[in-house]
């Protein structure tokens, strides 16, 4: 098993719907997926409200939780676990940080985005974590993504494909799907099982970014039963 932390402390980089539509393209090449969602913002669960297709497994969890959750997971049949971390630098965070196997940062190429991610890059490089760099809700084109993409490169992994801020993935969750159930010939589909295709090799490969990674029951209550649940009580 494979844990993905989706991590960023700026509000608005579209990394719950990023962390749905990844989950989504993953559960759709074949791989067994579970959801720890611990942003209160709760995006992804009033997604689940509304999700009438089976999979992936959401459940909702306190920051607490974390480490006791994951424990219980390392020897679950799940293929990956996503954690959609809440947007601060907090204790909960920092113990998502340092489950993964790899941390995703989204970042948007805008100059509040850029200077926003700091915090947490410190905090993966102090945790020596692997991570790569998402650019996220891009124009279509931009000096703005060609110069953001250059500087992140020189700080870390980049993927060879950003994903544009197009309606279909707004339209996606607001009906509960992923983007490539929602419009699966558009292009927004396209952008995003491309990178689940990078993220996906990235995992099971060597170093990305400069960390390094680290090393499963199911989770208590309903996590393993096939069901998607809204929240777990940790052992």
């Amino acid at each position: 098993m494979k844990a993905i932390t989706f991590v960023t402390q700026k509000g608005g980089s579209g990394k719950s719907t990023l962390c749905i539509s990844l989950a989504v393209a993953a559960q759709e090449a074949g791989r067994s997926v579970c959801i720890l969602e611990m942003d209160r913002q709760a995006t992804i669960s009033d997604w689940l409200d509304h999700r009438t297709a089976e999979g992936p497994e959401v459940a909702q969890i306190d920051a607490t939780q974390i480490d006791a959750v994951m424990t219980q997971l390392r020897d679950s049949a799940y293929d990956y676990v996503f954690i959609d971390t809440p947007g601060v630098d907090s204790t909960g965070t920092l113990s998502a940080i340092r489950a993964a196997d790899l941390c995703i940062i989204p970042c948007r190429p805008t100059p509040a985005d850029l200077r926003a991610f700091k915090p947490t890059l410190a905090a993966v490089y102090r945790l020596e974590k692997k991570f790569a760099f998402v650019l996220n809700q891009t124009p279509p084109r931009s000096y703005r993504i060609r110069d953001a993409a250059d500087g992140l490169a020189v700080l870390g992994i980049l993927p060879d494909v950003n994903i544009v801020a197009r309606t279909d993935h707004q339209d996606a969750i607001g009906v509960g799907q992923g983007v490539t159930e929602f419009n699966p010939k558009g292009q927004a589909a396209g952008e995003v099982r491309r990178l689940w295709s990078w993220i996906e090799k990235r995992t099971q490969a060597g170093k990305v970014g400069s960390g390094q990674a680290v090393s499963g029951k199911p989770v208590s209550g309903q996590i393993g039963s096939g069901k998607a649940v809204k929240h777990v009580e940790a052992a």
